[in-house]
């Protein structure tokens, strides 16, 4: 006695265990993967032996960067946001003033050579 539901329930019943046993089978065994031996060029295996952990160059690196860290973090940076503080903020000139010198004008002695400066020529100007 055959019937359209048997055979469904028989379907189910199979593809059931094809499920199970497709799950049991992606599970991985100790030896897997197995995967070939990966082969380094020259720079990627000299950084291989250069990082490997605990080895003394990796913890000088580490040092010299910690180092570094604190002098960015602790010591440049503060020390650029106050100057900029200090310069932009709170001096009383303006950024971008330019101290010039005094001027000069004819008759006035010239400080650094004593000389007096001479007057004018007049000059006529044939334009107008």
């Amino acid at each position: 006695m055959s019937g359209p539901a048997q055979d469904e329930r028989l379907r189910v019943q199979q593809l059931r265990a094809l499920r199970r046993r497709w799950l049991r089978d992606q599970e991985l065994s100790p030896r897997e993967p197995v995967l070939p031996p990966q082969r380094l060029g020259p720079v990627a295996a000299f950084w291989e032996r250069f990082l490997r952990p605990g080895d003394p160059w990796r913890q000088q690196v580490h040092s010299l960067y910690q180092g570094g860290r604190f002098v960015l973090l602790r010591v440049l940076l503060p020390a650029w946001a106050i100057t900029y503080y200090l310069k932009y903020h709170v001096r009383k000139s303006p950024h971008g003033v330019v101290v010039t010198n005094p001027r000069i004008f004819p008759g006035d002695r010239i400080l650094e050579t004593g000389e007096i400066m001479p007057p004018l020529k007049d000059e006529h100007h044939r334009h107008h």
